[in-house]
């Protein structure tokens, strides 16, 4: 099998149920995506294997997963959506974001993004998560598309922060805080107003 078509060579590509432009919204929605699961990748493969981060890196090969699965839900323009994420995906990133944000100290100010190399692709991966989200939900307002990506990808953004964060703690780095930055987040378990 050739790896090349050359059925793109004119400016368009393949969709599941018709063609479209490679400058479309929805080919730069999930090239997105695909963008970032590469720096997942890059990720992973920084933290495979290290002691103390086996959680960690079974749940960035799911995620890549996951993400192959948004990227092809968002190629499907047939008016039957047989479309693979589950809402479940979101539900289970939100217990991860709770946990790893228990397991590292209490924020009160904005933070850097760094650290060690595995929390800065992680929060590389966090910032193209945004750009990403920031693609569908310009994609939402004109075609219609699973509305369970942007969810997806809103929850990810966050838990790649929470991740990023627990790999600094587990690694014994603490996060730099932005040095003009006010006090933004209030404590755990003080009142809001």
């Amino acid at each position: 099998m050739k790896l090349y078509t050359k059925t793109g060579d004119q400016g368009q590509t393949s969709l599941v149920g018709g063609r479209t432009g490679k400058d479309s919204l929805r080919v730069e929605s999930y090239g997105t995506i695909d963008e970032l699961n590469s720096f997942v990748g890059l990720a992973l493969a920084e933290l495979c294997g290290l002691p103390g981060f086996e959680d960690l890196t079974a749940e960035l090969l799911t995620i890549q997963h996951e993400l192959f699965d948004c990227g092809g839900d968002l190629a499907i323009v047939t008016e039957r959506k047989d479309y693979t994420l589950t809402e479940e995906s979101v539900y289970f990133l939100e217990t991860r974001i709770d946990a790893y944000t228990a397991e590292a100290p209490e924020l009160k100010k904005f933070i850097l993004p760094g650290g060690t190399k595995g929390a800065s692709l992680l929060h590389a991966a966090r910032t193209i998560t945004r750009r990403a989200e920031r693609r569908v939900a310009a994609l939402m307002k004109s075609e219609e598309i699973h509305e369970t990506v942007l969810r997806y990808l809103n929850r990810l953004s966050d838990y790649f922060f929470a991740a990023a964060r627990v790999v600094n703690v587990r690694s014994g780095i603490a996060d730099v805080e932005y040095e003009r930055s006010a006090i933004v987040f209030r404590d755990r378990n003080s009142s809001g107003s």
